[in-house]
């Protein structure tokens, strides 16, 4: 990941695409690197039936990876996490906004790529949790684990061998983590 000069969430909004992702931390732009096969085939399946249970239960809002959050102003922090979820009472009756999503989504779910530090993702955690998100999935494709991470409340690891419950930010759902997590 490659850092560059000082912009607003509304310059990097105006940016033309040049087929990287960016993330803006405290005004500072951040290119992402493009991620290997397993976390891309981690997402979609997560995504597949994340997508599925929010559709099934009008419960909100999912959103892909491309969706900007932002999180602070002066200077301006706009993150992207892998997968994102509103629940409905947020979803403004008016529809989506056209611009980056003024605040943090419910749910962040953050799969980690080769090149993130230990640092990197503490960082990511701590934004989204003090924006107001009240929960962070954060997956490690490696030694496949989900990792739960609540405001004021214990962290929780998941293995593959566990499943994975939505608890009140999703109520109801679960998954079988084996089932999201490559063969190698």
């Amino acid at each position: 990941m490659s850092v560059t000069t000082l912009t607003t969430a509304e310059e990097l909004f105006k940016m033309p695409d040049d087929g990287f992702r960016y993330e803006l931390v405290k005004g500072a732009l951040k290119k992402m690197t493009p991620t290997d096969s397993k976390h891309g085939a981690i997402v979609a399946r997560l995504t597949t039936a994340l997508g599925q249970y929010v559709e099934a239960n009008t419960l909100g809002e999912l959103f892909g990876a491309e969706t900007g959050f932002k999180l602070a102003s002066n200077p301006d922090t706009v993150r992207a996490p892998d997968i994102a979820f509103i629940g409905r009472k947020r979803v403004p009756s008016a529809g989506l906004p056209d611009k980056f999503w003024s605040g943090p989504p419910d749910l962040a779910v953050e799969v980690l790529s080769p090149d993130d530090t230990v640092y990197e993702v503490e960082e990511k955690v701590d934004e989204w949790l003090s924006a107001g998100a009240q929960a962070v999935w954060v997956v490690n494709p490696r030694k496949q684990t989900v990792v739960v991470h609540r405001l004021q409340a214990p962290v929780r690891t998941f293995t593959a061998k566990d499943r994975l419950d939505g608890e009140d930010v999703l109520p109801g759902f679960s998954c079988d983590l084996a089932k999201v997590f490559p063969k190698d």
